[in-house]
Parts: structure tokens; sequence; C-alpha cells
């Protein structure tokens, strides 16, 4: 498998419009809560969200969307609310994937899977599979995903396939995490007013660009994701590099 060079081994292109933008959806739940409505409404709508984003990020000319959509941590949430959860991710994709293939959208579903019951794992790799040769954005929904969980089991697999070695490095982990397929995220986003990473891309965020917004992910839209890339695109992004070398670059350039 082909693997995007690391932003602590190598300097990335940096563009105008982030290449690779990752999402944590938050707030249904208190979005709903809000207007006196069931939570339900709120994951219904946030579904509603999630169709926006994708159709912005698609005429914005962003290469990669991935989307935090339940966490291993979820689990812990009322049964209710997990099997609400999960039969909204058999609607979704149900009524989305055709729609996503018309438009030229590769999906992807990364996490620990085997959780899930075989109708929605079928599902899943049917959809993989439908939009597998797609080349416009790639969308990846993290599901029953954790950063920790991702690091563990990309080591696993590499100890499992050199056993007896000690000296890895990034270059060896890299090819089995569960993103090798995309550039690490050049803008994070976190709706619902939290501002923190909640144990989403560990690894993959080490130099992404922060933007947390009060705004519930129900209310999300394309202009306020519009907001988030502006945001970004006034950054200074040095990867450890000093603001008088990046004058220097430019000057060279």
């Amino acid at each position: 498998m082909t693997t995007h060079p690391s932003s602590t081994a190598a300097v990335p292109l940096v563009s105008v419009i982030p290449r690779h933008i990752a999402i944590i959806m938050d707030g249904n739940g208190r979005w709903a809560t809000k207007r006196f409505l069931p939570r339900v409404t709120g994951h219904v709508k946030g579904v509603d969200a999630v169709r926006r984003t994708v159709e912005a990020c698609a005429r914005s000319g962003v290469e990669y969307l991935t989307l935090f959509a339940f966490s291993s941590e979820n689990w812990r949430r009322p049964a209710d609310e997990v099997s609400l959860l999960m039969r909204l991710f058999v609607t979704a994709l149900d009524r989305e994937v055709a729609k996503m293939h018309a438009n030229g959208i590769r999906l992807k579903v990364v996490g620990e899977l085997s959780r899930f019951d075989d109708k929605l794992r079928g599902m899943i790799n049917n959809a993989e599979r439908r939009t597998a040769g797609n080349t416009g954005l790639t969308v990846t929904i993290c599901a029953n995903y954790g950063g920790r969980w991702d690091i563990m089991q990309a080591m696993n697999q590499l100890v499992a396939r050199q056993p007896g070695r000690t000296d890895f490095n990034e270059d060896d982990l890299a090819p089995f995490l569960s993103m090798a397929y995309a550039p690490e995220p050049d803008l994070f986003i976190r709706t619902g007013g939290e501002e923190r990473v909640s144990n989403f891309l560990l690894w993959q965020l080490a130099y992404s660009e922060m933007y947390f917004t009060d705004s519930y992910w129900p209310d999300f839209d394309a202009s306020a994701l519009e907001l988030a890339i502006t945001s970004y695109q006034q950054r200074e992004r040095r990867f450890g590099r000093t603001s008088e070398q990046l004058v220097e670059q430019k000057k060279a350039s």
C-alpha cells in the first residue's frame, strides 16, 4: 500500500484549500435538548449535516473528508441511544451510497468493525467495494474507532509480520495505520463547543490545524465550513521551522 509521508519526517505540501479535513461531529444531543426534542431528532438532523458537508467539501476541492461517527468509548452511552445510532448508520448507508457513487465519491469505513452485526458489516463492505474505483472526494467514516486502538492494532500487525525485531520507526508503522491511504489531516474541526480531540486520529493529528466552534453539528453547513477553511488559510504552517524560513522559501519559489 502506498502511504503518505509523515509530517514529523518530512514537510508536507501546503495548499490553500486543505487536502484533508477531519471532523468530530459533536452536539447532536445537546442541539435537540436545547429545543426540547428527543436526542434521536438531533442525530437524524446530524445526518443531514453530513450530507451538506460532503457536498460542500466536494465543491471546494477537498480531497479527503474524515468524520468521527462513533468512538470506541461511545458504547458507554445508554443502550437505546447506541441502538438508534446503529440503525441510523444502516439507514444512511442504504440511502446515501448510491448518490455518493453517482458523484464519484469513494467511501471508506475504519475502526474495529467486528463488534457490529453481520448486516451492517455486509453493508459497509458492499459500499466500499461499490465506490472503490471512484476518484473524487474520499469520505472516511470512523466507526467504533479510537486513536489508541489504531496505533495498537498497527503495532500488533507490524510485530506479527517481523517477530523479534525491535528497531521499528515511523515508516515501518505507517502502512498498518487504518488510514494509511490518506495524507494527515490539514484541518481538524470540532463542533459543539468542546476543545479536545477525544481519542480521534491521535497519530495523524500531530501537525493538523485545530478549529473549534460552538455551533452544534446539526447547524453545520457550507457557510460554517467556509469559516473554518478561512481560519485555516490564515495560519502559518511551519512544521518546526521559523517564520523567516517560510519567507525565504516563498522568495525562492
